[in-house]
């Protein structure tokens, strides 16, 4: 998995490590580059995509085959980032230079407020997740999440300066309706009898704080990357994964222990209906699904925005209602699949107008260049 990572650069902000490039090589790197991007986009949105179904099913798995502790549940989802070490610590280079060149930087004071604040966030966010997990159905717990997009769209424009098109807002009402949809429909599961009234208010609004959450997460980690970070490097969105998971995963065991539900793990795992090697297959898998979720999201920020970010993992939530019919039989009708369809649309009218975008910036280059050759012809003239 390691061997997947590019060196991260903002489009239009490269790091320099050498230099100003010499005239040859200038027509041939923003084609190059533009090549790497598209596949930096291609592995990180498959990463959002992949983890997120994965640890989703396995966090149902843990909870209908006897598993009740929402802090392990929140420490699970936080301590697979131990796996990023070694590649970290061994092939990540340190960048002296570039640090050596940012003097403007703040002190590290800050940076460990900010990697704090922001473990603190996730930590709550992660329980909050738990506690809609068990007690809602993976349908209506999926579909509730995509209300991130809203929240997200609504921090980016106040932290961020999100401008927001045709394209973009068309995007957030065609996922918002296809949450929508299956939201009111009548879900009529196995697991939907098991759920009282009580429980279903609580885990609908815990889940409806934990998309408030994330989303707002995911907008302070942009403006944290340009305002505080303000290194474009592979090392700075390392630092940032692996320092708030260190806080998180701390805050999380030690609310483990202060709870005590560590005094009934054992017994959850005798009981639990798979067996004990299942019982712990399961929460290291949910682990890892959430780690590379969790790099895949901060790369897009990093790439793109924060708003991208969360329009990739909204496009995951109506393929985890698809999944569950696969590996849970759950049912699946005609109102989800319209909903699937009309997530889709939304996901390519958002990438549609990244792609106007992206021609307007290519053209506004062609034309600078082709104003700075001329007047360096007519200079030569003179």
């Amino acid at each position: 998995m390691f061997s997947m990572f590019l060196p991260l650069v903002l489009p239009g902000n490269e790091v320099k490590e050498s230099g100003e490039p010499d005239a040859g090589h200038q027509s041939t790197r923003p084609q190059i580059k533009g090549q790497i991007w598209w596949i930096k986009m291609g592995i990180y949105s498959f990463f959002v995509l992949s983890g997120q179904a994965v640890a989703t099913l396995l966090g149902r798995l843990y909870f209908d085959k006897g598993g009740n502790s929402k802090w392990m549940s929140a420490f699970v989802q936080l301590a697979g980032f131990p796996l990023l070490l070694p590649f970290y610590c061994t092939l990540l280079p340190k960048n002296s230079t570039t640090d050596s060149i940012d003097t403007d930087r703040p002190p590290a004071l800050t940076f460990a407020f900010l990697y704090v604040s922001l473990g603190i966030l996730l930590a709550g966010m992660c329980l909050l997740y738990s506690y809609g997990m068990s007690n809602l159905t993976v349908f209506t717990f999926s579909l509730i999440l995509a209300s991130q997009l809203g929240f997200n769209a609504l921090f980016s424009f106040f932290h961020n300066a999100q401008k927001f098109t045709f394209f973009i807002t068309s995007s957030l009402v065609l996922l918002i309706i296809s949450s929508a949809l299956l939201v009111f429909q009548p879900d009529d599961s196995s697991d939907s009898k098991k759920i009282s009234k009580g429980k279903y208010i609580i885990g609908f609004l815990c889940t409806l704080f934990a998309s408030s959450g994330y989303a707002l997460m995911l907008s302070l980690t942009q403006f944290a990357f340009k305002k505080i970070i303000k290194r474009n490097t592979m090392r700075a969105l390392m630092d940032l994964i692996i320092y708030q998971s260190i806080m998180a995963t701390c805050l999380a065991l030690a609310m483990l222990f202060a709870s005590g539900d560590w005094k009934v793990l054992k017994m959850e795992m005798e009981e639990y209906e798979l067996g004990k090697v299942s019982y712990l297959m399961t929460l290291i898998w949910i682990a890892a699904g959430w780690d590379v979720f969790n790099i895949g999201a901060v790369g897009l920020i990093f790439e793109v925005s924060s708003l991208f970010s969360n329009v990739i993992s909204t496009l995951g939530l109506p393929i985890v209602p698809v999944l569950a019919v696969v590996f849970f039989h759950d049912k699946m009708d005609g109102v989800k699949v319209v909903a699937m369809l009309l997530a889709i649309w939304g996901f390519v009218s958002f990438m549609y107008q990244h792609y106007l975008d992206d021609s307007k910036f290519k053209a506004e280059r062609e034309n600078a260049t082709q104003v700075f050759q001329a007047s360096t012809s007519e200079e030569v003239q003179i």
